[in-house]
């Protein structure tokens, strides 16, 4: 963690909606006046597209688990190198992933592919990383400790997968079968190194559907924010009562549902998540000196 050169991390799975947190914490920082460093988590994978897929052939040929969640299928030395060095310095090294034509367009690198390392922009005042590792942790690898804010995006694992299989066959062409097989492959990792950062984090958002996903291979249409209810778990700084009952308040519908849990109505997440997390990121600024002493 760094004084000077706050990191915000927001970590979830693939599927889990954390572009809806990164969403909300770009609003946060360009009303605040924080100049953010962004970082996206796709640009540690290890492989590019196809030299993944050839890769994941020979993985399987040798009974091998390999995945995007796991550390084989990523540069996670790379990923703690660049936290560490802006926690240091408020500098370091970052690339892209390009995942479709529109991107190739902007970064003039061809899809499935990843840009040249380059610094990242200077004078920034946090760096912003959103991806699947935000608070990986495996061997000497911490990435968690290096976190000033850790925000976890983990919907119940039905809808979950929903999001998943509709973004993969609608947006990326897959087929629902080849998504069911990533959905397996990708299992002994998801549980080895995804689901343990959500006891590390300090917030986490956990969206929890009202209609039917018992099977998520024939959900049809993913459940929209009004038919759901999302639960919002505080883990560290734990809140007071005070604090909770303003929240309570603030948000009609919600209801306190354990000591350090919220339960609030879909449609108010975006509402809920600048609420809170505005007053952690001013937190993080007034600590660097951005907007006078720290109280």
């Amino acid at each position: 963690m760094s004084r000077k050169h706050p990191i915000v991390a927001v970590t979830g799975s693939s599927g889990a909606g954390t572009s809806t947190v990164k969403n909300a914490l770009e609003h946060i920082f360009h009303r605040v006046g924080a100049r953010a460093a962004f970082i996206e988590g796709d640009s540690f994978h290890r492989y590019e597209r196809k030299k993944m897929k050839a890769e994941l052939k020979k993985a399987k040929a040798e009974g091998r688990v390999l995945s995007h969640f796991g550390p084989e299928g990523n540069l996670f030395d790379k990923q703690l190198e660049l936290f560490r060095c802006y926690g240091e310095t408020g500098s370091g090294m970052r690339r892209f992933y390009v995942h479709n034509e529109e991107e190739a367009a902007r970064h003039e690198t061809p899809p499935g592919a990843f840009t040249d390392w380059e610094p990242i922009p200077p004078d920034t005042d946090l760096l912003f990383y959103e991806g699947l590792h935000g608070g990986v942790v495996d061997g000497e690898i911490d990435m968690a400790q290096e976190v000033d804010l850790l925000i976890g995006v983990c919907p119940t694992i039905n809808l979950e997968w929903v999001q998943k299989i509709h973004r993969d066959t609608r947006e990326r062409g897959y087929r629902p079968e080849d998504v069911k097989d990533t959905i397996y492959r990708r299992m002994y990792d998801y549980m080895h190194f995804i689901l343990p950062q959500f006891s590390r984090t300090h917030i986490n958002f956990q969206r929890i559907p009202v209609t039917d996903t018992s099977n998520p291979f024939a959900v049809t249409t993913i459940p929209t924010a009004d038919q759901s209810l999302v639960m919002i778990h505080f883990l560290e700084p734990k809140p007071d009562v005070d604090y909770k009952l303003k929240l309570k308040g603030l948000i009609e519908g919600s209801f306190i549902s354990g000591f350090n849990t919220l339960v609030i109505p879909g449609g108010k997440m975006m509402y809920a998540m600048e609420l809170i997390l505005t007053e952690r990121i001013l937190e993080l600024m007034r600590r660097r000196g951005h907007l006078g002493e720290e109280k």
